[in-house]
Order: C-alpha cells, then structure tokens, then sequence
C-alpha cells in the first residue's frame, strides 16, 4: 500500500465492491422453514421490486417477526447507494495494519460512531457505538460473485460501552445461489451465545422465483 492511498480511496474501493442489487432487480418470492432446537417453522417470503418485505403463513408473530427482520438485514446489505450519498461528507484517516494485513480506517462525522477495517478491496471490520450498546462484525469468508463481494462468514460481539462487558455474541454462516442474474440468500445458520446458553437458529429459503417484471 503505497503512502499516497489516501483512507477515503481505500475505504470508498471496498464499499464499491460490495455486491448489491442494481436498478433492475425484479424481487423474489420463497418458502421459509425456520428451525431453533426442535422447533419448526414454515411461511412464505417476498422481498418486492421496491425492496420492501412480507412475510405470510407464520402464525406465531415472534417468528414472523425474526423472518421479517432477517429479511430486512438483507435488503440493507444488497441495497445500492452511492458512497458520496452515504459516506461524503465524513472525514477518514489510516489507522494500524493488522497481522491479517487489514488497515483501520477511522472515520469522523458518521451519526453512529462507525470505524472500520478493509482487507485488500473488502470491508472486513464494521465497529459502531450506538447508545448503551457497542458493537464490532468481524467478517472471515466472503463470496465473490464476480460483482461485487458478500461476507459469508462472519461474527457480531455485543459489549456494554462504559464497562466493555460482553453482553453476547452471534456468530453467521450465510449460503447463496445465483437465480438469473441475481445471488440471492438460500439458507443463513446464527448462533447465539450469551449467559452461557448457545442457540442456534436456522433460516432455509427454497422455492425460489424471481418476480416477473411489471409491464409499463
């Protein structure tokens, strides 16, 4: 890394090769089943044109609502925005480089306190404090879709900001197929540990279609 990559070009490379959905992605409908312990769970999904979510046949409102904020996770993540839109007006600057070969990027002017850390063209560390709660994703596989990158393998550690306690952690394992010409998540495994108690959720989606498109 030469001296004259300056933070901002380093950071603005990897957030432009995230994967996301460009303007044309028509939305997709699936069945879920949701599994924790020996509990089962099955409904139907669809994430629309305009990116909004539905969930249908869940009848416990709980699950339903764990689908629906998984499904809104994804959105965010495959969700096209032009860096000048949301990182132009913070300032950043080169932290330390890691053994792994990852540099911090530290950033002054972002609402939640965010700083990162980017591994050759990918963002590999997000850390934010936001209120009461303080959190760092630390990602260590990704999926190169020949567009763009997505994280894979990754983890969230949840600590309290005043006394660094950790209140838990999750760990995420996520599975992509290519439907058209749009990667699109088949099945996401979470474990949760906190208090000493692990549980482990599994989201499987099948019966995948993209939407057809709406004639004008």
């Amino acid at each position: 890394m030469t001296e004259q990559t300056s933070a901002r070009d380093l950071f603005k490379t990897a957030y432009e090769n995230r994967y996301t959905w460009d303007e044309n992605f028509p939305g997709y409908s699936a069945d879920v089943q949701l599994t924790q312990g020996n509990e089962v769970y099955t409904g139907r999904i669809r994430i629309n044109r305009d990116l909004s979510v539905e969930v249908t046949g869940i009848e416990d409102e709980k699950v339903q609502e764990s689908v629906y904020t998984q499904l809104r996770d994804i959105v965010t993540h495959r969700k096209r925005s032009q860096f000048e839109q949301s990182h132009g007006k913070n300032e950043f600057s080169l932290g330390k480089l890691d053994d792994s070969g990852a540099v911090e990027i530290l950033v002054k002017g972002d609402a939640m306190g965010s700083n990162y850390k980017v591994r050759g063209t990918e963002i590999c560390q997000v850390s934010r404090v936001m209120g009461r709660m303080a959190f760092v994703i630390d990602t260590h596989d990704s999926l190169d879709t020949g567009g763009g990158y997505v994280a894979s393998r990754y983890d969230a550690v949840f600590r309290n900001p005043q006394t660094n306690e950790v209140i838990k952690v999750l760990k995420f394992q996520d599975f992509y197929e290519k439907f058209g010409d749009y990667y699109v998540m088949t099945k996401q495994t979470v474990e949760d540990y906190q208090q000493q108690e692990r549980i482990k959720t599994e989201f499987n989606f099948s019966n995948i279609k993209l939407l057809e498109a709406v004639a004008v």
